[in-house]
């Protein structure tokens, strides 16, 4: 799922003119609805990957009723390593610094490039270890140039996903 010149123009279309929160919720024809009614012609593209994302989502999760956010990110957000109260969740940073993580609590940092799909199991993955975890966080933006402080970023969960879950996080 390589991102192609025109889904990075879309992107990029995006950022100018979009909304700096998107969310839609439900099941797929429910989310594809919602999507619909808020992107222009620059940015379709970019919607139907999003939904293309949502398809594979629910069939490797095999959760009906999904969560689909789309965020401009423009701080430090999230920026200690953790673990997310879901099941699983994909990530895509369209524009920006992809995911960090960490397997060793931060001694080692690997960043994955713009673009990649990632996959991260959170606490309520079924047989999930602690002892085995895969920490991960935002990266930092304030240490960048003034011209790549800024994110695109998708984020696919259930539905219910973080619904009143302490965040557990770590230096």
């Amino acid at each position: 799922m390589d991102m192609f010149p025109a889904l990075k123009q879309a992107a990029e279309a995006y950022l100018k003119e979009g909304p700096r929160l998107l969310m839609a919720n439900g099941a797929l024809s429910e989310i594809a609805a919602q999507l619909q009614v808020r992107c222009s012609g620059h940015t379709r593209l970019l919607m139907a990957d999003m939904m293309e994302l949502a398809e594979l989502y629910r069939d490797v999760s095999g959760h009906q009723n999904l969560r689909v956010r789309l965020e401009k990110i423009t701080t430090d957000s999230c920026r200690k390593f953790h673990v997310d109260c879901v099941d699983l969740r994909l990530l895509r940073t369209y524009v920006g610094p992809g995911v960090q993580w960490t397997g060793d609590e931060g001694r080692t940092v690997q960043e994955a490039p713009t673009g990649a799909v990632v996959f991260l199991k959170g606490k309520h993955f079924p047989g999930w270890d602690d002892a085995e975890k895969i920490l991960h966080r935002s990266p930092p933006l304030s240490k960048r140039p003034v011209a790549e402080r800024v994110r695109l970023l998708l984020t696919i969960d259930e539905a219910n996903a973080c619904a009143d879950a302490p965040f557990d996080m770590v230096a």
